[in-house]
């Protein structure tokens, strides 16, 4: 396997290796190659899970921190799906408007603090969040044709000061990753509305069942299988299975 940072292949996966670049290597070839390793694990379809840990791992490699996170926007929240040298007390779930991470998120810009970031105005004070401890703040967005689906936050008991380079990564990293997360969040919808879809078919047959074979109307049909899904604590789909898998069987027998 290469050591010197880059993408291998084990097993059949493509896997994003971390290590001090080659001497023959520029600092800003490494860069390229790191950038090129994520953007691989996305295509090879890896689960965006470890996509969100390698990320971390990448973000805390190229840029001075004690501490990262990766909140993610779910609905009117910030939600904390990935994270490094974590403390007990990291808050999962920020609600947007609370700190400088919701800020990020709102205003789709970088926030960069070398020293002081409690004296920042755009710092508020909550006593648990992660920021609190930090004098230096890195904190960039996740966007997807311009919209924010997630924050990036880098952060270092010390202060420092970040150097173009390391805010140009995270954002380029942000970039890269939010157009990720905007295709997950797309198949989860197209997903959840195939599963919509079946479970219509299923109903509209079942009722069909239930009409035919007790003359009753569409309304009253319906209502049958509602009744039944409350009284079993079963969803509609679970019970018009049921009625179409009772009704193959008869059809079996005669």
């Amino acid at each position: 396997m290469n050591t010197s940072g880059g993408c291998s292949v084990r097993g059949g996966s493509l896997l994003l290796v971390r290590a001090d670049p080659s001497p023959d290597i520029p600092p800003h070839g490494a860069d390229v190659i790191f950038l090129h390793g994520i953007a691989s694990r996305m295509a090879a379809e890896v689960p965006f899970e470890e996509v969100l840990h390698e990320v971390v791992n990448f973000a805390t490699s190229v840029v001075k921190s004690d501490s990262c996170f990766v909140y993610l926007v779910e609905g009117d929240e910030l939600v904390l799906r990935a994270a490094k040298n974590s403390h007990p007390e990291a808050v999962g779930k920020l609600k947007l408007g609370q700190g400088i991470t919701a800020w990020v998120a709102k205003h789709r810009r970088p926030v960069v603090i070398a020293q002081n970031a409690g004296l920042d105005p755009r710092f508020r004070f909550f006593n648990e969040l992660p920021e609190d401890r930090f004098q230096a703040f890195l904190s960039v967005p996740l966007l997807s044709r311009g919209r924010v689906v997630g924050v990036i936050n880098l952060q270092s008991i010390a202060a420092h000061d970040y150097n173009e380079r390391e805010i140009t990564l995270l954002s380029t990293v942000g970039l890269l990753v939010g157009a990720e997360i905007e295709m997950a969040r797309l198949e989860k919808e197209k997903s959840q509305l195939a599963d919509r879809l079946e479970v219509r078919k299923l109903v509209e047959r079942a009722k069909g069942i239930l009409q035919n074979d007790l003359k009753i109307s569409e309304g009253e049909a319906y209502l049958m299988l509602q009744r039944q899904s409350q009284h079993r604590r079963k969803s509609m789909k679970d019970i018009a299975e049921a009625v179409t898998l009772s009704h193959a069987v008869k059809q079996s027998w005669s």
